[in-house]
């Protein structure tokens, strides 16, 4: 069905910075899973979660039921192996791809890389310092399958070499402040000092909403 969007969530990460699979980390009373699955369900009528194999498969599947499931195509590659396994299971003709440890994912900006996907096989926000967002990004689900899996043939590990072989749209994160003016969409948990600072902006953004809603 390409009149719907996908929304592939890479899940596999084994958190050994953080000591704990990043998946099931607690975050405000939810796993991050969970967050990240209601989270993208915001621009995505699809969503499939990607796990790094048969074991945190089943596992996550107790925690989110009603997400499709995928298992990277070869075990232990890292991020490729996921997106080839996440693209190719995409029903929707463009796919959004995260990693599950982005909890403060932004509706706002996850539609807007969607649009600048359209006549290109990707939407890629690019940082000043030139490091691209490559899992906080759009693609056409088809075309970076096919990448994926030359790169997994080829031995490439680095998501940036399935981006070499398709046209991509290289939005600078400027581009999105309109729609997230601090760009904490991209604010990733790898460690237990992230994770403390995540939970003290999200405890601030609570109380400053509650402040303008009795205004």
């Amino acid at each position: 069905m390409a009149d719907i969007r996908s929304g592939v969530i890479l899940a596999g990460g084994s958190g050994r910075r953080i000591g704990s699979e990043k998946a099931v980390l607690e975050f405000f009373g939810r796993t991050m899973i969970e967050w990240a699955v209601d989270l993208v369900r915001e621009v995505a009528q699809d969503v499939v979660v990607v796990a790094r194999d048969e074991n945190q498969l089943e596992r996550l599947q107790e925690l989110i039921p009603d997400a499709s499931f995928a298992c990277d195509k070869v075990p232990d590659y890292g991020p490729v192996a996921g997106l080839a396994a996440g693209m190719i299971s995409a029903r929707g003709k463009y796919a959004l791809a995260v990693g599950c440890d982005l909890p403060f994912l932004s509706s706002a900006v996850l539609d807007k890389l969607f649009q600048l996907a359209e006549g290109y096989d990707a939407a890629v926000p690019v940082r000043p310092d030139g490091i691209l967002e490559t899992l906080h990004a759009v693609y056409r689900a088809d075309r970076m399958a096919d990448a994926c899996f030359r790169a997994v043939d080829q031995r490439l590990q680095k998501v940036l070499a399935p981006l070499e072989k398709i046209d991509v749209n290289r939005v600078s994160v400027e581009e999105l402040r309109s729609a997230d003016p601090l760009l904490l969409s991209f604010f990733n948990i790898n460690t237990e000092e992230d994770l403390d600072a995540a939970r003290r902006i999200w405890t601030e953004k609570k109380v400053q909403k509650c402040r303008w809603s009795r205004r």
